[in-house]
Parts: C-alpha cells; sequence; structure tokens
C-alpha cells in the first residue's frame, strides 16, 4: 500500500498527484513540480497558505489526472507534524473523492531544512494512518479507505530507503489495531471477548501466549483485581504476552490498563461520561498492539506484555467504598472509593510481573486519572519517574511520534495522603488536589528497585472529534510511542 516511487512524470498515467506548496518557498527538487507550482501561483485564489486547495484536471505538461494543491503555510512554521497532517488530509480529501490511489510529491529535505528520513516517516505515517476508517458498525460503507499511496521521489532516495515505507506501515497497522480496540462498544469486548481477540491475534505473531483465569487469579491472590471484577458478571484475566529473540540481553515489561467499560462500580460515575468508558482499557490495547508490531517487526529485545482485563460495573457482589483487600503484593488496600479501579487492576499485575520476570524497566500505561487530563489536556499525556534517564527517553520519542508526554513530578511528602487509618494504604487521595500525581504514587509503591515508568493516557487516548490523521474515537496514542522507547532503550 506504501511505496516511494520515481516516476517520470511526463510518460506514467497517474490518478491523482498531490503537491504540497509553501506560500513563501518553492520546497520541490523536481523541475516538472516546480513548474506547475509557478503556474498554480498565477491564481488569486491559491497562495500556498495552510490549507488552501486547488485541483486541475488534464494538464498538459504530465499525465495525471488530477493534480491537487495543497497549502502548507510559511516555511518557517513547516515541522514534521505539519507533514504527518498534511499527508492524513491528503488521504481524507481523496477518500471522499472516492479516489483509489494517489501520488503525493516529497518536498526536498535540503529546501524544508529536515532530514530525510524524518520527513518520509512523518509523511509515510500521516498517510497510513489517515487511510482507516472505522465502519464496522455500519449498514451502508459509504468511503473507501485508498488502495495504494505512493511518494514521488528521487531514484536515489527510493533506492536508500526502500524498506522504510514496510516498517512504518506495521507500526501504524498495530495503531490502527489499538485504535479498533477502542472503539469498539464495550457489549462486543466484554472481558471474555477482549482477551479472545487478543489472544488470536497474539498467537498468529508466534508470541508465547498464557492467560490467569478467574480461578488461577484466586489461586495466586490477586485481592486487588478481583476486588475490581467482583461486580461483573464478566470474569476476569491476565493476558501475559512474551516477545523473546533469541540472544536478548535486556527485558522490558509493558503493563496496561484492561477495563472494558468502567461504570465507577458503586460510585458511579455521571451519566455524561458514561458512554465514552468504552475506551478505559486504551492502555491495555496499545500494549497488546505494541507487544503484536514488535514481533511483525522481529525486535531484538526482550519484551513482556502483562494486561489485566476486567469490568467494573456495580451490583450485588461489587466491592464497596470502605472495604480493604490484599493485593499480590501482600500490601492491604482501603478503597476509598471503586472509581479508582485501574490502579488496583495495575499493582496486582505490576506485583506479578516483577515477581515472575524481574523485568529491568518496566512501563505501564492507562487512561488512569480524569486530573492529567485537567492539568495537560486531552492532547498530552502525563509520565512518571524516579528515573530521569527513562523519562527523558519516553518525552523524546513523544516528540518524534507526536504522542506527546509531559514529566510531571513524584513528589515524597504527597504519599502522605495515601495514608490510610486501617489498611496499608488508601486507592484515594485525602485531597481533591493533584489526583495524577497521587495515583502515580500509589503505583509507585508496588514496583520496588525496579526501574519504572507510569504514562497516563486519559487525555489523549480517545478524541470525540477527528484530526488530520485519525477518525473520532480510539487514537491507538501509544503503540507508535512505545515501538520508539522500546527502539531506543533496547540498544
Amino acid at each position: 500500500m506504501l511505496n516511494l516511487k520515481s516516476l517520470d512524470l511526463k510518460k506514467v498515467k497517474i490518478e491523482t498527484l498531490v503537491i504540497p506548496v509553501c506560500e513563501d518557498k518553492d520546497i520541490h527538487g523536481d523541475r516538472i513540480i516546480s513548474s506547475l507550482i509557478k503556474e498554480v501561483e498565477k491564481l488569486k485564489e491559491f497562495k500556498g497558505e495552510k490549507d488552501d486547495e486547488i485541483i486541475f484536471y488534464n494538464l498538459p505538461e504530465i499525465k495525471a489526472e488530477r493534480v491537487m494543491f495543497l497549502g502548507l503555510g510559511k516555511l518557517e512554521k513547516l515541522d514534521l507534524e505539519t507533514l504527518r497532517s498534511f499527508a492524513g488530509k491528503t488521504i481524507k480529501k481523496c477518500i471522499k473523492k472516492n479516489l483509489s490511489e494517489v501520488l503525493i510529491a516529497v518536498p526536498s529535505a535540503k529546501k524544508i531544512k529536515i532530514e530525510a528520513s524524518s520527513a518520509l516517516e512523518a509523511l509515510l505515517e500521516g498517510a497510513c494512518l489517515g487511510n482507516h476508517i472505522f465502519d464496522k458498525y455500519k449498514k451502508e460503507k459509504k468511503q473507501k479507505a485508498l488502495k495504494e499511496i505512493d511518494f514521488l521521489v528521487t531514484p536515489a532516495t527510493a533506492k536508500k530507503f526502500s524498506k522504510l515505507p514496510s516498517g512504518i506501515a506495521t507500526v501504524c497497522e498495530g495503531t490502527i489495531l489499538a485504535r479498533e480496540w477502542v472503539s469498539t462498544p464495550s457489549n462486543d469486548k466484554r472481558p471474555e471477548q477482549f482477551t479472545k481477540s487478543i489472544v488470536t491475534l497474539a498467537e498468529k505473531e508466534n508470541l508465547k501466549v498464557s492467560v490467569l483465569d478467574e480461578k488461577e487469579l484466586k489461586q495466586k491472590k490477586f485481592g486487588a483485581m478481583l476486588a475490581v471484577a467482583a461486580g461483573s458478571q464478566s470474569k476476569p484475566s491476565l493476558i501475559v504476552l512474551e516477545h523473546n529473540p533469541e540472544g536478548a540481553k535486556k527485558t522490558i515489561a509493558l503493563i496496561g490498563k484492561g477495563v472494558t467499560f468502567d461504570s465507577g462500580g458503586i460510585n458511579l460515575k455521571p451519566a455524561a461520561s458514561l458512554d465514552e468508558m468504552k475506551m478505559d482499557m486504551s492502555g491495555a490495547a496499545a500494549v497488546a498492539a505494541t507487544l503484536i508490531t514488535i514481533a511483525k517487526l522481529k525486535s531484538k529485545v526482550k519484551v513482556i506484555g502483562i494486561i489485566p482485563v476486567v469490568e467494573n460495573m456495580p451490583s450485588g457482589n461489587a466491592a464497596r467504598p470502605g472495604d480493604i483487600v490484599k493485593s499480590y503484593d501482600g500490601k492491604t488496600v482501603e478503597i476509598g472509593n471503586t472509581d479508582a479501579e485501574g490502579r488496583l487492576i495495575l499493582i496486582d499485575a505490576i506485583s506479578y510481573c516483577i515477581e515472575k520476570y524481574k523485568p529491568r524497566i518496566l512501563i505501564d500505561m492507562a487512561t488512569l486519572t480524569g486530573a492529567c487530563v485537567v492539568a495537560l489536556g486531552e492532547k498530552i499525556a502525563g509520565t512518571f519517574s524516579f528515573d530521569d534517564k527513562l523519562n527523558e527517553s519516553i518525552i523524546l520519542s513523544g516528540k518524534k511520534t507526536h504522542e506527546r508526554c509531559w514529566n510531571l513530578p513524584l513528589p515524597e511528602d504527597y504519599k502522605e495522603l495515601l495514608k490510610s487509618d486501617f489498611a496499608d494504604i488508601k486507592n484515594i487521595s485525602s485531597s481533591r488536589w493533584g489526583g495524577a500525581i497521587t495515583a502515580a504514587l500509589f503505583l509507585s509503591e508496588f514496583v520496588k528497585d525496579t526501574m519504572w515508568a507510569h504514562i497516563d493516557i486519559a487525555g489523549p487516548a480517545y478524541l470525540k472529534k477527528g484530526n488530520a490523521y485519525c477518525p473520532a474515537g480510539g487514537t491507538g496514542f501509544g503503540v507508535r510511542l512505545l515501538c520508539d522507547v522500546i527502539e531506543k532503550l533496547g540498544r
């Protein structure tokens, strides 16, 4: 689907050629492309400003049915996310026009002053991610994804980066897989169904898969996780995915929160937010999709994925505020609020992971707190770690992929807010402020000496309205981020 091509525009027939244009400078090295831009700039209605658009049909200079010129704005504001968004918008425009293929002219790296590999990665990502339509539940399928997306480059570039499109496509397919899991309604992804879906796809990629069912969870005393699951008729499970390449020296563990629907339990959520609580397994989706992706990429890093899967429902069997449960670690936890359930399933998964696999690095990802959304908004995840280098790696990968992360503190004195009069620790703070921090500090009590980071994705995991390269619904946030982090940390 994604290809780098070097073509003679005067000889090869093309359905659609798309040319990005800056308003203040020619950014192309191809003589024919530059001459076409000079002609279109003579028109008053096209200046190359951001989102400017004009289409020509059957131009005599080249063999293209249509040539679409799209404005990028000023050169000084051009960055990787501009290119990524441009590519995504381009694909969406082509889909709306019922086109089946497109050729996108790639700007000259020298002229836009962006490294060629980085520019190509951003364009390929935006195009692949933008070519996604989630219409599984619609009777009438009005739109179709493009069959082929090509990028016009020089022969030297096509040869040098020939393997790049397949790698980018694999990672983006993982992102789309996570998106679709998140967007699937909760009635079609109860814990048993979600577990089966993950296991089926993981086994296809030859990942080592094991599942602890409710009986085994009780035998192994996953008390915190079982307390969350108690109110639902659906049975909990703990999925373990292992990517074990020969000769791997480092083990990285990923843990993803998998609450397939979060009603809040006895502390029922307000009605206004309930319809989006199908997305409370976004961390699990990202971790499962990442494991599947790195298996496809044949990563040389050993990676363990631990995914606790539950449904949080109110019933006569549900955990109550004030209940005290014993975690897998042995610490007792007073449940101050049943809607602070994600941290309960995560601590049991963290303790089990550390005991069994002894990872060098452990990263958990979860839609954990509304407080993080209040702090950072809906587009940026919060990261927490006692290790500055690990935090920096995550933040740098976030900049590269535009799955942005911001470092938040773990102050020692805030632990006082989690003290319980009756148990070893309480699952919520005694203060209404700093909820994202105290949630992370709660998790930190179970990581022991392991190098650990927590990523709170409550904001960017789900979109109410689509953007340039993602439709409304699950974003798949975290897959590209984690793949990049694993690549860095595994060196």
